[in-house]
């Protein structure tokens, strides 16, 4: 089958999903949608194409959006790969892609403990809270002059006005990390 067949095939298979989800005959979305149910139906089992006029009624009575209907589906949808940087020792997977609240960044991080390179032994500062729950291993917490070893199971929240940076502490550590806007773009960007 075709990419346009797939994606077809797909379309009608989510407009029968959200009617059944909702409880809804054909007669029932077919009177939302300003159609004859003998039409709907028709469209439902691929005997029928689709118009544009058709799915913008079909996406409002399900309401949905006519993006969501024709969205693609591929492995990047649901397959989050990790984002390498070897050279602050850093692989990170970004698990929000979109998802969360505005404004914020949910993300896995493993941290090695041979970060190395140019600002590898800097302290940050920028606007905000940060929050993280370690996953495994120590990391080590710099905050201004104090070094808090924050221990797997245990979390740490922190302003980010204190001059600040997290670290592996005797081995690799991987954290789950929640980050603002201002967070998000020092810490998963490196530095230019």
């Amino acid at each position: 089958m075709t990419q346009e067949g797939d994606l077809d095939s797909t379309v009608r298979m989510r407009i029968r999903s959200l009617r059944q989800a909702r409880g809804w005959s054909l007669d029932n979305l077919a009177e939302r949608a300003l159609m004859s149910p003998s039409g709907l139906s028709r469209i439902e089992t691929g005997r029928q194409r689709i118009s544009l006029d058709q799915l913008t009624s079909l996406a409002r009575a399900l309401g949905t959006s006519i993006d969501q209907l024709v969205e693609t589906v591929n492995d990047d949808d649901v397959v989050i790969r990790p984002e390498r940087d070897d050279q602050r020792g850093l692989t990170t997977w970004l698990l929000s892609r979109g998802s969360a609240p505005a404004g914020v960044t949910v993300a896995k991080m493993r941290i090695t403990d041979e970060a190395h390179g140019p600002g590898a032994d800097q302290l940050g500062v920028h606007p905000g809270k940060e929050w993280f729950t370690v996953l495994s291993g120590t990391v080590a917490l710099i905050l201004g002059e104090r070094a808090i070893r924050v221990e797997t199971g245990q979390a740490a929240e922190f302003s980010t006005m204190i001059p600040h940076a997290i670290k592996a502490h005797g081995g690799p550590t991987e954290i789950l990390v929640i980050l603002d806007h201002d967070g998000q773009r020092t810490h998963l960007h490196p530095p230019a």
